[in-house]
């Protein structure tokens, strides 16, 4: 018989894995209770290694049914508190009190927290038949202590199938009202083959949302090649191991019991707080660490991840490596977003304090050794003021998207000096500038769009002396992985915009009545006005009302609070012109002077500036006319299309044109941008060093084809020995890795 490449093999691949190499037991369906979701055998096996005494004061207690009494009071706390709290707090039942997983020990000085984290059973099933309805099993189940932790669907790319039949079989055949499948009762569901991995931590039927769990590739989505065989091997030698699941269990995941959802990582924020923390144990404070993740990252939960583990961290030494984590934030709309994730994931009260009553309570927080503090990038300098002066103390300072405070909102009230000019990374830079950085801080920044300053002060030097971010995830990889969209798929220059339209003047697809005209004689007579503007704006965002369920919004980009105004009042002219039932928003910051009259942002909308994100959310506001405020820092899902006229320089290019970008499922699939001022040329060059890929779509060229084939026949990319040995290892039974590291062979010749 020759080697299995079907998809038993790759369940034993990884099952062999986990118990040679990861030190898992062996579990069996049959010791599985579907009543109560538990593997019995695992679970009683560590109650007995690890709490004899008390299973056997439970059982005094609880007479000869004492198993089942126990199985049934653990399933029913799962149901309410979620399989997290039950691992990181144990459950009581009376007065006695089971621990249901041994933490890692922090230090390696404690030989009883280490014995007793050693006991822990970490075992795997293979074709667990979870229900007594159907004789439906799934391919794997990971437990901990005999609690269900991860179930796996796995398919195999030799046989044709890949991970989108199992993300298929999860929604179709696996019934969410299955004990197994409710919410919180396993931490994460993957579904794998060999050349991608997706999860999903809620089984919603039809309406599931897979999210993937993939290493990225060329900053892209997917995985690189493996050289050692299947590319998704990380999974289980890296992912899976016991040290790591551990890790995930105490430190990542968390059930909302509010919300309703259950958090467990994506692959590159396990891996960039990882890699982080690992730096910081071992080089101390006075590093500096630029961590470059696009939106749609999830970039507060990374955030919030390192913030609670920097506090935590011991050197090899087992000393506390920092004594406070001062979080830096400049969002207003998500300041108070903030605070409340940080808090969410503490699991320990009063070691959050945000800043909320001016610099003495900063100073107080500071001096007092409070472990997680939150504050705002106007209180930067301050921080640095008042740190330097606290030498017996180490900090880690973690600033949270430093870009240009415009966001709009009023509640931060900030003062004079903080205009709608006021950049927050300058700032910071400017900070940290004016004087030498002490060794007793390490600075963490999480940006999406860098400024060259940006990376010159945080980045990592590589060996032949550039600057480069310590962490990358890249926009490229997020709009790849469907988190954001492409804004520029659809961006188009006014001038292409005119002549596309001159070419469908025969063509009866296309509507060359009154919109045409009026663009016409905009451009044929040089007639710059606003008022013209506003027409063709407003008559293209009529043909896309209908995008995102109804509910798409659009911007229009000024260069100046005055031309603001000008379009504000040319907007509501046109639109009651053509008797349009929808309405626009103005946005700027304070208060501007204009034929005599002053206007302010709430004198003109009627209502508060801090319900404009609320009001652009009505059906009837369509239109946000922004100077300067809403360009960064703004995430509004039903923003489809924005007008620009204004020009954009550099990252001001790539966030002004990213307010477009978050997704918004199933209803979103695509943006538009119409620029009155800038060239294509001009914003490319500002996307490339945040992209990482060919921006804007070429013509496809079909002899691209004919190419490729002929390469690889002047290449003789399949050799004949190569074959022989493929073959041979394959009719010897050789293990399917064996065969894997050949194919990668012949595909890396390929590639060079």
């Amino acid at each position: 018989m020759p080697t299995k490449t079907n998809e038993e093999s790759f369940e034993a691949l990884i099952e062999k894995s986990l118990i040679q190499e990861s030190g898992y037991f062996q579990g069996e369906s049959q010791d599985y209770n579907k009543d109560y979701c538990l593997d019995t055998l695992q679970l009683f096996n560590f109650l007995e290694e690890t709490q004899a005494d008390t299973l056997a004061e439970y059982k005094k207690k609880r007479g000869e049914n004492y198993k089942e009494l126990l199985c049934k009071r653990i399933y029913q706390q799962i149901q309410q508190k979620g399989i997290v709290e039950l691992l990181r707090k144990g459950i009581s039942d009376q007065e006695l009190k089971f621990q249901l997983l041994y933490k890692q020990p922090t230090s390696d000085k404690n030989p009883q927290s280490i014995s007793r984290y050693q006991q822990n059973r970490y075992s795997v099933t293979r074709q667990l038949y979870y229900s007594d309805k159907n004789r439906n099993s799934l391919d794997m189940v990971i437990f901990i202590n005999g609690l269900p932790l991860i179930t796996f669907e796995l398919k195999n790319h030799w046989t044709n199938q890949t991970v989108e039949e199992a993300k298929k079989q999860y929604k179709k055949d696996r019934d969410p009202k299955e004990p197994l499948f409710q919410l919180a009762r396993c931490l994460v569901h993957f579904a794998v083959d060999t050349n991608e991995v997706y999860m999903t931590t809620y089984l919603n039927g039809q309406k599931t949302v897979f999210l993937p769990f993939n290493k990225g590739h060329a900053n892209g989505k997917g995985n690189p090649l493996n050289p050692d065989g299947i590319k998704t091997d990380y999974l289980w030698k890296s992912i899976l191991t016991k040290t790591s699941l551990s890790n995930i269990i105490e430190n990542y995941a968390q059930f909302l019991k509010k919300e309703k959802k259950l958090i467990f990582p994506r692959y590159h924020q396990l891996n960039a707080v990882i890699k982080i923390l690992a730096h910081a144990k071992a080089n101390g404070t006075g590093q500096k660490y630029l961590i470059q993740h696009s939106a749609g990252s999830g970039k507060s939960n990374s955030l919030t991840w390192l913030a609670h583990q920097l506090v935590e961290l011991h050197s090899s030494d087992d000393k506390v490596i920092f004594n406070s984590v001062i979080v830096v934030t400049d969002r207003r709309v998500l300041d108070k977003q903030i605070r409340d994730n940080i808090k969410q994931f503490a699991q320990v009260n009063n070691v959050v304090e945000a800043i909320t009553q001016g610099s003495q309570q900063l100073k107080s927080a500071l001096e007092n050794g409070k472990k997680i503090i939150i504050t705002t990038i106007q209180k930067f300098p301050f921080v640095v003021e008042e740190i330097a002066e606290l030498k017996g103390s180490r900090f880690a300072i973690i600033i949270d998207e430093a870009h240009s405070s415009q966001t709009g909102e009023t509640a931060g009230k900030m003062n004079t000096t903080l205009s709608s000019e006021f950049d927050s990374e300058d700032e910071v830079i400017k900070a940290m500038e004016s004087k030498k950085l002490p060794k007793n801080i390490s600075y963490f920044a999480f940006t999406a769009t860098p400024k060259n300053k940006t990376l010159e002060l945080f980045g990592t030097k590589t060996s032949e002396g550039k600057r480069e971010p310590f962490h990358l995830y890249s926009m490229k990889q997020a709009i790849q992985e469907e988190f954001i969209l492409d804004v520029l798929k659809n961006y188009t220059t006014y001038k292409s915009y005119y002549k596309l339209l001159q070419t469908a003047e025969n063509n009866p697809v296309f509507d060359t009545s009154k919109a045409k005209k009026k663009i016409k004689a905009y451009v044929e007579g040089h007639e710059f006005t606003i008022a013209k503007k506003t027409a063709v704006m407003v008559d293209d965002f009529m043909t896309k009302t209908k995008d995102i369920n109804g509910k798409a919004k659009a911007m229009v980009v000024t260069s100046s609070i005055i031309n603001a105004i000008k379009y504000k009042q040319a907007f509501d002219e046109y639109l009651k012109k053509i008797h349009s039932p929808y309405k626009s928003i103005i946005a700027f910051s304070g208060k501007k002077e204009f034929k005599g009259d002053g206007y302010t942002e709430t004198g003109i909308n009627g209502f508060d500036s801090g319900k404009i994100p609320e009001k652009l959310k009505e059906t009837e506001y369509r239109f946000l006319i922004v100077a300067e405020k809403f360009q960064t820092g703004f995430d509004e899902p039903l923003l489809h299309s924005m007008y620009v006229d204004k020009p954009l320089k550099g990252v001001q290019a790539v966030q002004t044109l990213s307010r477009l970008n978050r997704a918004y499922k199933p209803y979103k699939s695509d943006t538009f941008v119409l620029d009155f001022v800038n060239t294509t040329k001009e914003i490319k060059e500002a996307f490339d060093p945040y992209y990482e890929c060919i921006l804007l779509s070429e013509d496809t060229d079909p002899n691209k084809l004919n190419d490729l084939e002929e390469a690889l026949a002047d290449f003789q990319v399949y050799e004949k020995q190569e074959a022989q040995d493929f073959t041979a290892n394959y009719f010897a039974k050789k293990d399917r890795e064996e065969l894997e590291k050949i194919l990668i062979v012949m595909w890396l010749f390929l590639m060079s």
